[in-house]
């Protein structure tokens, strides 16, 4: 278990940073549904804001943010989002992550595209954040 730090600047500033470093990972998330990347880079930062919480506020206030027993049950539904929606385009008849045969239906294949990318992309930061927040956690025995 880490203790919180004792420096009531360094909480103070963690506190101030957390919801900070979310929103950029949130954006930078988003962005990357509309360019390539983003899922990848999402997740690394949104996994610091938890990190740099049970870095500095302690163990225990930080599994309010996000709890470690969770963070395996979510990478493991992260990759299987990526998986499911390749398999899924798979099954509907074309290449296996090929957005134009997802089958959600009234869809133009340029919409396909960008909710296939989506959807993608939110498995890939899924699995990201919580893939980096359980190996932390792990190596400090949480």
């Amino acid at each position: 278990m880490k203790t919180p730090s004792g420096s009531p600047i360094i909480q103070v500033a963690a506190r101030g940073l957390v919801p900070v470093i979310q929103i950029i990972g949130l954006y930078v998330f988003f962005h990357g549904h509309y360019s390539p990347g983003g899922g990848f880079q999402g997740g690394v930062l949104l996994a610091a804001s938890i990190l740099l919480a049970r870095l500095s506020l302690g163990t225990e206030v930080s599994q309010l943010l996000f709890p470690a027993r969770k963070t395996i049950i979510f990478s493991a539904l992260g990759a299987l989002i990526f998986a499911g929606t390749g398999l899924a385009a798979l099954l509907a008849g074309g290449h296996f992550l090929n957005y134009e045969f997802l089958p959600l239906p009234g869809l133009e294949p340029a919409e396909l595209r960008n909710w296939g990318i989506l959807i993608i992309e939110s498995g890939v930061t899924l699995t990201v954040m919580t893939s980096l927040i359980a190996i932390y956690d792990e190596i400090i025995g949480c």
